[in-house]
């Protein structure tokens, strides 16, 4: 039986990655990915996913230069994602392709790819792990040794559910979308270089709603950690509300999108979850590209680490770092979900909010290079009195 460094389980942007970094490291890696998935995304990328991970501009389908935040009176309050008109945007992109990308950059670095989807790990004499798999629904049972596992198998990951087993899974936004054909370019009421958001609880009772376009193509779609709320009705509302109703729909998705990192990443013997697996989405936005993909950069230096060492101790470091760079980010996030999404009355005063420069710039400058501008400070005061103010007309 073939031992490899390590097995990936998840083929997406963060197992890819993760894959990637340790092939490259001259480990050798097996990357199972169960094929035919593809995860509910609006496809929306900074600019600094696209430098850090070397990202060509081919694989963008579209450029959003705005984003409309629409409030529950339908109020519209665009936000120019470079108010000084130095041409920033934001980069789209479709799972579909992008995801099959980057599993091919993997293999072309050296990682072996296998189809098939994850059952469990098991142990051998020695104590090291089998990975056991099925290539088929109904297919016999496959097994691999690994020296150490990465599971970037979702947010519902079964990585975490067998080695995580005291760790409490994560609160989870449920997101479907559709992707349909896009209105011809010279139609007037479509803009292919806005990404429109609704705030509106007869989308989503405590989320948003969105349309967010790939050229040719456009994703519409909703979430909500409600379980008993009709996301697909909603979508179907929503495009009539808007005039797609009658637009092809090409594709239907949906899955869960979880919105807080576990509190532990790694079973302290040789597992280590990432991405989506570990929680790494930013509340409030929903955004998971460029976190799965900076995780899976910590959970591939983690695990290489381990394999030098042996110390097992080694795997910490990857949600150690990641929440050194991000937890603050994620933190405030989580307080503006939990405070501004619970009602209309909240949200109509949010929206108002967007419509402030000092907002919007800081806004887009964290979106787009992952940082708060500390230099700014006086900017952030600004800010903090405003929304006292929206907080203290929103609790009268």
């Amino acid at each position: 039986m073939i031992t490899y460094d390590c097995v990936v389980v998840g083929g997406g942007p963060a197992g890819a990655t993760a894959a990637t970094e340790l092939a490259r490291a001259g480990r050798s890696v097996l990357l199972l990915d169960r094929g035919g998935r593809i995860k509910p995304c609006g496809g929306a990328i900074p600019p600094r996913l696209m430098r850090d991970f070397a990202i060509p501009e081919t694989l963008l389908v579209g450029r959003a230069v705005a984003a409309r935040m629409i409030a529950p009176s339908d109020r519209a309050v665009d936000m120019p994602v470079d108010p000084s008109g130095a041409g920033g945007y934001v980069g789209m992109v479709d799972r579909e392709t992008f995801d099959e990308w980057l599993r091919d950059r993997a293999a072309s670095a050296g990682a072996e790819r296998r189809t098939g989807t994850f059952e469990r790990i098991v142990r051998d004499e020695d104590g090291c792990a089998l990975v056991c798999y099925a290539e088929t629904r109904d297919g016999p049972e496959q097994r691999v040794r690994a020296k150490a596992v990465i599971g970037a198998d979702g947010a519902r990951s079964r990585v975490a559910l067998v080695a995580l087993k005291d760790v409490e899974p994560a609160r989870c936004v449920y997101a479907y979308h559709e992707i349909i054909r896009s209105p011809a370019a010279s139609d007037p009421y479509f803009d292919r270089n806005r990404c429109d958001v609704f705030y509106q609880a007869a989308y989503s009772p405590d989320f948003y709603a969105w349309i967010f376009p790939h050229g040719d193509t456009a994703s519409i779609g909703v979430g909500s950690a409600n379980k008993g709320f009709g996301l697909r009705d909603a979508t179907t509302r929503l495009r009539a509300h808007v005039g797609l109703d009658a637009c092809e729909t090409l594709r239907r998705e949906g899955a869960p999108i979880p919105l807080r990192p576990l509190a532990r990443w790694d079973n302290g013997r040789d597992v280590l979850v990432t991405g989506d697996a570990a929680g790494v989405v930013a509340p409030a936005s929903g955004e998971g590209i460029y976190y799965a993909m900076v995780s899976a950069q910590h959970a591939a230096d983690a695990v290489a680490a381990f394999l030098a060492t042996g110390n097992p101790r080694a795997l910490r470091q990857a949600r150690r770092t990641f929440m050194r760079a991000h937890g603050l980010v994620f933190r405030i996030l989580g307080i503006m979900q939990y405070f501004w999404y619970q009602n209309d009355r909240r949200r109509e005063r949010f929206v108002a909010m967007c419509a402030d420069r000092d907002v919007q710039q800081l806004t887009w400058h964290a979106y787009m290079n992952k940082r708060l501008i500390y230099a700014r400070p006086l900017a952030y005061a600004r800010i903090f009195a405003k929304d006292l103010r929206h907080l203290l007309q929103t609790a009268g």
